[in-house]
């Protein structure tokens, strides 16, 4: 049986986010500078006497992101869904100005569409399925981080006007 990994699980996250790395684990193993098969073993959801540290899995989401791997913050949205909380990425000034407020606001609400409708899809039988759920996590974290951009190009566009 082949196992479901679950995108807001931290640990299945930080795992399938590092297979990504261009190269695979083995190659990101050499970026960090420690053999695969500790890295294997540190990340492997199955295999509970190895653990990264918080150090490593912060380098393991840094590397993924600068290589370009889609969803590498994934295993820190999944932390803080753990712990009742949630977090976006504030753009940077320079990736801000490169859309204008309304579309900002247009993404904002297409995110909220996708939440309602993975919610509306998910309650057709009565049932949300642990793998329906994730999905609903994940809408809602892309929703959040549709909104925390929205609030940053505010106080953007608010201290421009300032100067």
């Amino acid at each position: 049986m082949t196992r479901r990994y679950l995108d807001m699980n931290q640990h299945d996250a930080l795992y399938t986010v590092a297979r990504k790395y261009p190269g695979g684990i083995d190659a990101l193993a050499r970026e960090l500078g420690v053999s695969a098969n500790v890295l294997r073993n540190k990340l492997a959801p199955t295999i509970a006497s190895h653990y990264p540290s918080f150090e490593e899995v912060s380098l393991i989401v840094e590397c993924c992101h600068q290589a370009g791997v889609p969803d590498a913050h994934l295993p820190l949205h999944a932390l803080l869904v753990r712990h009742g909380m949630a977090a976006f990425v504030v753009p940077q000034p320079a990736s801000a100005r490169q859309d204008d407020l309304s579309q900002t606001v247009c993404r904002v609400m297409s995110d909220v569409g996708a939440v309602a409708e993975a919610v509306s899809s998910a309650l057709l039988d009565g049932t949300v399925t642990p793998v329906e759920a994730d999905l609903i996590e994940r809408k809602f974290h892309a929703a959040l981080s549709a909104l925390g951009a929205w609030r940053a190009r505010l106080r953007q566009e608010t201290e421009a006007g300032l100067r």
